[in-house]
């Protein structure tokens, strides 16, 4: 868990291992940076908190986990608390409460702080223009972007880019590079290495450290990239026909890379389990990769290998002149109509379409809870496990998985767990 180090005789708030010694007596802890905002301290312009991965905590309540989800959404772009309460069925007040007792903060507080501290890191990773920092990061206009900015470092924009360290710049040949931050010990060869097991023939592919796949922002293609980067942080470059709203691309890659997770109470426990704790020790970093679309997921879930393959080259839009065997888009949800997925010969026609026409649904990408998969018609236990698993739903465990039985059988069932999830990602790994 990343905590913030706030100092009350300076009103900063640092990260774990910054190089400033305050006074125990005058040091307050923060679970999350927007709560140390929100208390009116500012960022530490030494070890630059804004670039740490910063997890919600886990024990948080279910309706605050999914509320989060929305916000990083983008719900509090356009919307207000009110309407964002209404989305989880609490009355404005109550939301505001829980978010307090729990973050620190309010959503309204959290949205702004993730807003601010992604801008912050444009303007350092990139030679985008202040202008395009702004809407790139969520914002609605420039003058709210100055403010904003002004609130949370003391300093406006244009000083703040001025002020950026000779390291910062990142330099690529194509795309927009940006660092992605990562909780400390992250395994990106043991991720990646879930990632190219499951990956949509055609959509996704890993060649060596690489990660690559297609995306869609609003109907036209574009390609993100994902390899190592410095201590900290994975490299995003993000190929993408419009800048705005790259905040939320973002978000969505965090989410597929699994770098918004925190595995530290998850290793505790399993590290103790007899059929666990070596496959735990072995890769402490390894946390559950998400998916991009829980749309992909249900249809290679459903439909199989060769069932995906022909939806993605029937339905999907070819993109000509991609590296390592990206070819196409995946099919939008208009695309997945029972009618043509019959035509096609696709097995699960009619539950993939029933599951396409909830696919927009934030309720289904929350990562919270079962519950918001029990609405698609046809969608048995097993299949919820195995959608709800990529989706990053903790009590998930896609026991129908033939790789995941594979293992069990060769190394033994594992005890009860909290962390269904977590144990199910490590057996595959292992196996």
């Amino acid at each position: 868990m990343t905590t913030y180090s706030a100092v009350v005789t300076t009103g900063i708030y640092c990260r774990p291992g910054c190089g400033a010694k305050p006074l125990a007596k005058n040091v307050l802890t923060f679970e999350h940076a927007a709560a140390a905002e929100a208390a009116g301290f500012r960022a530490c312009l030494r070890c630059r908190p804004y670039r740490v991965a910063g997890p919600v905590t886990s024990d948080a309540p279910e309706l605050v986990c999914r509320a989060v989800q929305l916000v990083i959404g983008g719900a509090l772009d356009d919307g207000t608390e009110a309407a964002l309460a209404d989305r989880v069925g609490l009355s404005p007040r109550h939301l505001r409460r829980l978010f307090l007792q729990h973050l620190g903060a309010s959503p309204d507080q959290l949205a702004r702080s993730r807003r601010a501290h992604f801008a912050r890191r444009l303007l350092d990773d990139t030679d985008l223009t202040v202008l395009d920092v702004a809407f790139a990061s969520g914002f609605g206009s420039l003058r709210q972007f100055n403010r904003t900015m002004r609130e949370v470092f003391r300093a406006a924009p244009s000083d703040l880019r001025d002020r950026r360290r000779r390291a910062d710049r990142l330099v690529a040949d194509g795309g927009l590079p940006l660092r992605l931050p990562v909780v400390p010990g992250y395994d990106w060869d043991a991720v990646r290495g879930l990632l190219a097991a499951r990956a949509v023939p055609g959509v996704e592919v890993v060649d060596g450290q690489v990660y690559r796949r297609t995306i869609t922002v609003e109907g036209a293609p574009g390609v993100l990239e994902l390899s190592p980067g410095d201590g900290g942080h994975l490299l995003l470059r993000a190929h993408l026909p419009y800048w705005e709203g790259l905040i939320h691309v973002v978000d969505r890659a965090a989410r597929l890379a699994g770098t918004d997770v925190d595995p530290g109470p998850a290793v505790a426990e399993l590290a103790t389990d007899p059929v666990l704790g070596p496959l735990v020790r072995a890769r402490p970093g390894l946390v559950v990769p998400g998916t991009w679309s829980a749309l992909e997921v249900g249809v290679g879930a459903l439909a199989g290998a060769s069932g995906l393959r022909t939806v993605v080259e029937s339905l999907g839009t070819p993109v000509p002149g991609l590296p390592g065997g990206l070819t196409h888009t995946f099919p939008p949800p208009s695309a997945l109509t029972a009618t043509a997925l019959h035509d096609l010969g696709v097995p699960g026609a009619d539950t993939i379409a029933a599951l396409a026409k909830v696919a927009d649904d934030p309720a289904l990408g929350d990562g919270t809870s079962l519950g918001a998969l029990e609405a698609v018609p046809g969608l048995g236990g097993g299949l919820r496990h195995e959608l709800a698993f990529r989706l990053g739903v903790r009590d998930a465990f896609p026991s129908g998985d033939p790789v995941l039985k594979a293992a069990i059988r060769r190394l033994g069932t594992p005890g009860a767990t909290r962390w269904p999830a977590h144990a199910a990602a490590h057996l595959l790994a292992a196996a």
